[in-house]
């Protein structure tokens, strides 16, 4: 997933709202999502240009109405959505958004802000909250945000929104799983094909998101012959899908529904990982 590395380095408050399907309703005073304005696509791009905190920190007031206000809104909304239909991701208007803070301490870019808005949605259905797959304790789709924001990218994987000037993307799975999750779908392709590709050849994924992305291996694994059947799937180091969407998309009420019926759609990918056990 081209933008996926942002799933990592979270700094989240504390959860607010919390249902028992671990959604929210919309916070008090805060104002309903109408789309992002082309104000906030612009600002990012000022951003971009001008990354220090000289320049950011008379302008986060700005950065807070025109761009963070705004994300908490759509992840407001997408609760909604993902809730109405029956779409066990997590959305929340605290937990869900990245800050714009970059951690730069093991990094050579010591650029100290992200230019540009995203959000993750982790699965909280079957699988949840277990390191490979088991049934959360709570019972399918019960999670609280805390603990699914928690077991990210841990079992059944997350749900990913990023905006950006020109670079507007959605698209989910797992970005740079361990080693056991990866020998757990490489166990998975080998000795339930049709299982896998039931969930990857579904035509409405196909349709949504055309396959999986993200990096691969240049050789197939050890263990598994080189003319494989399935050595692009066996050479994955992401099980990660996506699409791009365009400013038009970005700046409109009807992003919400627009993500929802994109995320429904990969449903049975995000099952299927829900039921890796890493080895």
């Amino acid at each position: 997933m081209a933008t996926a590395a942002a799933y990592h380095g979270r700094g989240h408050g504390t959860a607010a709202g919390q249902r028992g399907t671990g959604m929210t309703d919309r916070g008090i005073g805060q104002a309903p999502f109408e789309g992002f304005s082309r104000e906030a696509i612009d600002f990012l791009a000022r951003l971009a240009a001008n990354n220090d905190r000289a320049w950011f920190a008379p302008r986060k007031v700005e950065y807070e109405r025109l761009v963070k206000q705004p994300l908490e809104a759509l992840c407001t909304t997408l609760a909604e959505r993902f809730r109405a239909r029956g779409l066990p991701l997590v959305s929340d208007p605290t937990r869900s958004p990245f800050r714009i803070y970059r951690d730069v301490r093991f990094s050579r870019d010591k650029s100290p802000y992200r230019p540009y808005a995203s959000a993750s949605f982790p699965w909280a259905g079957e699988g949840a909250g277990a390191p490979g797959g088991r049934l959360a304790e709570a019972g399918a789709g019960t999670m609280s945000v805390r603990d699914a924001h928690r077991a990210l990218g841990r079992s059944g994987g997350a749900g990913y929104f990023h905006l950006g000037p020109g670079d507007v993307y959605l698209g989910g799975g797992m970005w740079h799983p361990g080693a056991p999750v990866l020998r757990a779908w490489r166990a998975l392709v080998a000795d339930e094909p049709d299982t896998v590709h039931a969930a990857l050849d579904d035509p409405v994924f196909v349709d949504a998101f055309s396959g999986l992305d993200g990096d691969r291996l240049s050789r197939v694994p050890a263990g598994f012959r080189p003319d494989h059947p399935d050595a692009d799937l066996l050479r994955l180091k992401d099980l990660t899908f996506g699409r791009r969407l365009s400013d038009a998309d970005a700046l409109s009420p009807g992003l919400p529904d627009l993500i929802a019926d994109l995320l429904v759609a990969a449903l049975p990918f995000f099952r299927l990982l829900a039921t890796l056990e890493p080895r």
